[in-house]
């Protein structure tokens, strides 16, 4: 298994057998944060790994993936990976299939296996183990995704390279006003105008939902007590199925009349009670906040 922490750049190599879910692993280590670099040539490698260590360098942690696309170049991959394996701080993940299922993905998306020239997908996939032994051999971890869904593979990559208590759902609180629109790229919608209206409160009207005196106004109010109770054991429900799913990015739209008052101070709240969890980073907006 890859060490959590290495005493400087973590650089992972991903590869393996064409159709084993190189692509899926890339986009998971993109999420953890990872600076990925697909289709890259072998014998760019050590020329990258030495620019992502320069002082001041902008990739902290570097996943570089290769493949049997790059043709002739490939054929020193093996020596390239020997020489970097060496490093301590350079893993290598291998992801692996048994050959009938690698035919079945190949046939359900009609594209010829990269190595398959004139023969069939067999014959490419048997090249392709030829070409992949010695590196597979030299991996620090093999993945069988020959059972995994996109979602299973997900969460592998990012149990085996994501920090420990690391977030993997980002969700974003967002207040607004209804009479401004509707957000359309959330995913969650609540209406906070069955609550009473500070703005009718003379002494509240020109403050907003982030003061101390409206948002106690609003969230002290029984029916709001009582929704925040449901509402947040729902929100744990949809957020424990947004990890499980690797969902992400996800938003919470927080509505009231002007998006000023309640859905500042309800949005404000919820962000609250969410931050104590440690898979979930927690971030609130006033979309309309400021808006006469």
């Amino acid at each position: 298994m890859p060490p959590s922490d290495t005493p400087h750049q973590r650089v992972l190599i991903v590869t393996g057998m064409s159709g084993a879910g190189r692509s899926t692993a890339a986009n998971a280590l993109e999420d953890l944060g990872w600076y990925v670099v697909d289709n890259l040539p072998p014998q760019m490698l050590s020329p990258l790994v030495a620019l992502a260590r320069e002082p001041g360098s902008a990739m902290p942690q570097l996943a570089a993936v290769i493949d049997v696309r790059g043709g002739s170049l490939f054929t020193d991959a093996s020596d390239v990976v020997l020489d970097l394996s060496h490093d301590a701080g350079i893993q290598v993940l291998f992801l692996d299939s048994t050959d009938d299922i690698l035919v079945r993905r190949f046939e359900q998306v009609r594209r010829p296996h990269p190595l398959q020239e004139q023969g069939t997908l067999l014959d490419g996939i048997a090249r392709e183990r030829v070409v992949m032994g010695a590196i597979r051999e030299r991996s620090d971890l093999v993945i069988d995704t020959s059972e995994m869904n996109i979602h299973q593979l997900t969460t592998a990559v990012k149990t085996a390279y994501g920090e420990p208590g690391q977030a993997t759902t980002r969700l974003t609180v967002m207040s607004f006003g209804f009479k401004y629109g509707v957000p359309t790229d959330v995913d969650m919608v609540a209406d906070m105008r069955f609550l009473p209206n500070p703005y009718w409160q003379e002494n509240l009207r020109e403050s907003s939902g982030k003061d101390e005196a409206v948002r106690n106004y609003v969230t002290t109010n029984p029916s709001a007590k009582q929704f925040l109770e449901h509402y947040e054991k729902a929100l744990h429900i949809v957020l424990e199925g947004y990890v499980s799913e690797n969902k992400t990015y996800a938003t919470l739209a927080i509505g009231c009349t002007g998006g000023k008052h309640r859905s500042v101070a309800m949005a404000e709240e919820i962000v609250a009670r969410l931050g104590s969890r440690q898979d979930i980073q927690v971030s609130v907006k006033h979309r309309d906040l400021g808006r006469e």
